[in-house]
């Protein structure tokens, strides 16, 4: 998926061009980040920090963020919101915070428990610092039998598996640390056609990536569309897209012909994004 970005004469509005149909109706605007919008894009874009407003047109999204950041530090995430949009196949008036409020619920992140208050004190005295320096920023979103779920927003994504060696190193119970959108069920993944790509990845693929550092994992299939991330050394990798064209995508559709299309959801923040363009 390509998606563009063009200047506005507002310095503080970016317009976004996905190159499919974002609303068949007329222009909608939402403004409260405090509220649940009632659409499922624009709900995912408002929770990014310092984004104010968000407007649907039929072939764009106008984003207008705050005066104190720049656009270098909120297009990545913006993108990243545009393409989880994209590939959940919801429409635009579908409440993305309903769905995501209950999987976070379904997390349990009980306040009470002491390995949580320890986490909080150790993501917001030692984690989030770090995170914040470069634009990013982690929030702690379930704990349950060992495994970490966290919000990675922008380049913090860079930071998981430094954030799980530290949580391990200070918190014994803790045995992995995972994105919390990879607890969301995604019926996809059940199919024949996923069970097939994900021994592909294993076998074939990732023993080529793993020499410098790199791993990726199927996220989701939808009918001819498979989903993967790039992890570790091949995320934010100059030489991605061909990774993802070349290898991956070759591999897979040998295996299973019936995928026409293999997309990257990766955020790319920290280097050279070949799949989010301005």
């Amino acid at each position: 998926m390509f998606i563009q970005t063009a200047e506005t004469e507002n310095p503080n509005i970016l317009k976004f061009l996905p190159g499919r149909e974002v609303n068949e109706g007329e222009k909608i605007v939402f403004e409260n980040a405090e509220k649940i919008a009632p659409s499922s894009l624009a709900a995912r874009i408002l929770h990014v920090p310092k984004v104010l407003k968000v407007e649907l047109d039929k072939e764009h999204v106008l984003v207008t963020k705050s005066d104190n950041i720049d656009w270098v530090q909120l297009k990545p995430p913006i993108l990243g919101a545009i393409m989880d949009y994209f590939v959940s196949g919801d429409s635009v008036t579908s409440s993305f915070d309903e769905k995501i409020s209950k999987d976070i619920e379904e997390l349990k992140l009980d306040k009470s428990d002491p390995i949580v208050a320890e986490l909080n004190e150790l993501i917001e005295t030692r984690i989030k610092p770090a995170a914040t320096q470069n634009g990013g920023n982690i929030k702690l979103r379930g704990y349950i039998d060992g495994v970490v779920y966290l919000e990675f927003v922008g380049s913090a994504f860079q930071l998981q598996k430094g954030v799980e060696n530290m949580l391990r190193h200070y918190i014994p119970e803790v045995q992995h640390v995972a994105d919390y959108r990879d607890a969301i069920p995604k019926v996809g993944l059940n199919t024949e056609e996923a069970i097939a790509i994900q021994e592909v990845l294993e076998t074939r693929v990732n023993p080529s990536v793993a020499g410098h550092g790199g791993h990726i994992s199927l996220i989701d299939v939808d009918g001819s569309r498979a989903y993967i991330r790039m992890e570790g050394g091949c995320q934010g990798c100059g030489m991605a897209n061909v990774t993802l064209k070349e290898g991956v995508a070759v591999e897979i559709q040998k295996v299973v012909p019936s995928i026409k299309e293999v997309l990257d959801v990766t955020d790319h923040a920290g280097g050279t994004n070949p799949y989010f363009q301005g």
